[in-house]
């Protein structure tokens, strides 16, 4: 498994399924999870360009550094197709990123 990237890369709920996300940071450096649309994502990464070391306290996400872990439990109640990203520059486009899709 690539350091820059997501196991797994698709999730498929039902609507009103409520979800445990368990991210494990295995690699050397800090990493994110973040939890969105794909608009909200990429306007997202744009700010984190700007101001790389923003720290983040949203209910959607975590960060990590090398070799922690932690749990975000998350349900979805709308149906569509969700983002889960590592918005600090340039890890999103080295392929960090994965797709919920909600039925």
């Amino acid at each position: 498994m690539s350091e820059m990237e997501y196991k797994p890369f698709l999730i498929e709920v039902k609507r009103g399924e409520q979800i445990r996300f368990v991210i494990r940071n295995a690699g050397t450096e800090d990493h994110e999870f973040l939890l969105s649309t794909t608009k909200g994502n990429l306007a997202h990464a744009a700010m984190m360009k700007k101001h790389p070391h923003m720290k983040h306290e949203e209910p959607n996400g975590v960060t990590l550094a090398p070799k922690q872990s932690a749990e975000l439990v998350w349900k979805f109640t709308k149906a569509g197709t969700f983002e889960y990203s590592c918005l600090i520059p340039d890890h999103r486009e080295y392929g960090m990123t994965g797709r919920v899709v909600v039925k």
